[in-house]
């Protein structure tokens, strides 16, 4: 939760940080570093790709070795026995030490500090690896520049291996990772331009390449390179899946924020994501698949979702939003929510404000009774975690009864006994509510600033506008029984009104 005036901007992307001389660069990797395994190299889906990368070394022996930002040596310990003599180095003299301490054990490794772009590499190499950080280069100029050097450091013969993941800088139509301004497309390009390198063997998934160079000897000939496009196995953890985009973007945040500003928002009303429920409640009942459909569309599409606390922001400094937000919110607190859609939000880079109904947090929807057995809430611990993971809360009251049933004192009651709670379980402050059933009353405004509210949402359809009251404010509801093709259509309507 944001806590200042300053609206909120799409995330930016998480790997690229240009620096300005070597010392800038040093004190970047050195930043990293002061989080030990910054990547999670243990993960499966990163040992799958040292995997890969071992089985694309050249057949033969290795003498010579080099490795070329080894970071703390995960993958050093795994490439060591593979080669007489290797040389590890990482501009991070903080990464050297806790990869000398990994590797005690391996006499056949030294270590160095050493900056691939500043320092002289040394010469005469059998095999160069270089990996998962020439993205972090200022410029293509500069790649031009050490892919030369790369080259000139191989002994005739010598192997260069690289493994870097698409971006959709490189090609926005299919699947990439949405940061950096160049990866592995453009890399590939650009070793493969390099005088006296050549592509002898590529391993390819959908979102990276490994790619291995063979420096040409006076007599040699370039051979047609072996390609191999191969399925990625190993299940991808929410750090690395929050930054694909499957099927490449129509637009990127990044772009639509420098280029768009705008009056109004969607604001997503859901309730439920299930394979399974009453028909009578159909309509407010998504699958899994469908809702899964439309968060890919908005990621592809170039939104990012912000919480109620800055939407108020934007309308109480009357600041035009900036790119393409989107607060997507689900009234009632189902226990779907944490099995289907959280995990969905998460994946594409997405988060949503959830209104508890607080006495039954734990319970089931008891309001639903009617048609049939009623859905399971989430309860207190399962709010805790979500909340620690970047989900918001709100209230939509105490005990889920409509508002014009309520009394003064009792209404009252409600909103502030639903905030306390909340915020027990959050230890975040709670600013904003849902009026079940979305029935309102000229009585919620006043009560719920008096308890503390700042946001409200109540009956009012349409998108939401720097023009409107924050304690009153419209919702767009997303129904279960509408198509992909119905969802885009009404979110485009929004873009249209800028």
């Amino acid at each position: 939760v944001r806590s200042s005036a300053e609206p909120a901007e799409p995330p930016a992307a998480r790997r690229r940080a240009r620096v300005r001389h070597d010392k800038d660069r040093t004190s970047f990797w050195n930043g990293y570093f002061a989080t030990e395994d910054p990547w999670n190299y243990g993960s499966p889906y990163e040992q799958e790709k040292y995997q890969r990368q071992l089985e694309i070394l050249p057949a033969g022996p290795i003498e010579r070795a080099l490795e070329l930002a080894c970071a703390e040596g995960h993958f050093t310990r795994q490439l060591a026995p593979r080669v007489g003599h290797l040389t590890a180095t990482d501009i991070s003299a903080i990464a050297i030490e806790r990869a000398r301490a990994r590797c005690g054990d391996q006499p056949n490794i030294e270590f160095g500090v050493l900056d691939f772009s500043a320092d002289t590499l040394p010469g005469e190499m059998d095999l160069i690896f270089c990996s998962e950080v020439l993205y972090y280069l200022d410029d293509l100029a500069e790649l031009r520049r050490i892919a030369k050097k790369f080259a000139e450091a191989l002994a005739p013969g010598g192997s260069f291996i690289s493994a870097h993941a698409f971006v959709l800088r490189d090609n926005v139509e299919r699947t990439g990772f949405d940061w950096n301004t160049f990866g592995a497309q453009a890399i590939s390009e650009t070793l493969a331009a390099t005088e006296g390198l050549v592509l002898e063997q590529s391993i390819q998934t959908e979102l990276y390449r490994i790619d291995r160079f063979r420096r040409l000897s006076p007599d040699d000939v370039a051979t047609e390179p072996m390609i191999d496009h191969v399925p990625i196995r190993a299940r991808i953890e929410i750090g690395v899946a929050r930054n694909i985009v499957w099927g490449g973007a129509r637009a990127l945040r990044r772009d639509v924020a420098r280029s768009e500003r705008r009056q109004r928002i969607p604001v997503l009303m859901y309730h439920s994501v299930s394979d399974d429920g009453p028909a009578a409640l159909a309509r407010f009942r998504l699958t899994p698949a469908a809702f899964g459909s439309q968060m890919a569309w908005l990621r592809s599409n170039g939104f990012h979702a912000i919480g109620s606390e800055q939407l108020e922001e934007f309308i109480a400094n009357r600041r035009p939003f900036v790119g393409r937000p989107v607060l997507i919110t689900f009234d009632d607190g189902f226990q779907n929510f944490a099995d289907h859609a959280w995990p969905t939000l998460r994946t594409n880079d997405l988060t949503a404000e959830v209104f508890l109904v607080t006495d039954l947090v734990g319970e089931s929807a008891q309001w639903d009774a009617y048609t049939g057995p009623p859905t399971q809430l989430m309860d207190a611990g399962t709010v805790r975690r979500l909340s620690a993971e970047g989900a918001f809360f709100g209230s939509h009251l105490a005990t889920h009864r409509a508002i014009d049933g309520l009394s003064s004192s009792d209404l009252a009651a409600e909103l502030l006994r639903s905030r306390m709670f909340i915020e027990r379980w959050t230890g975040r402050p709670t600013t904003a509510f849902a009026a079940p059933f979305s029935v309102t009353d000229r009585r919620l405004g006043r009560l719920a600033k008096e308890c503390g509210y700042r946001i409200g949402f109540g009956g009012r359809h349409g998108s939401a506008g720097l023009d409107c009251d924050p304690i009153d404010l419209p919702r767009i509801e997303i129904r279960g029984d509408r198509s992909l093709d119905d969802f885009v259509a009404i979110v485009e309507a929004v873009l249209e009104e800028r």
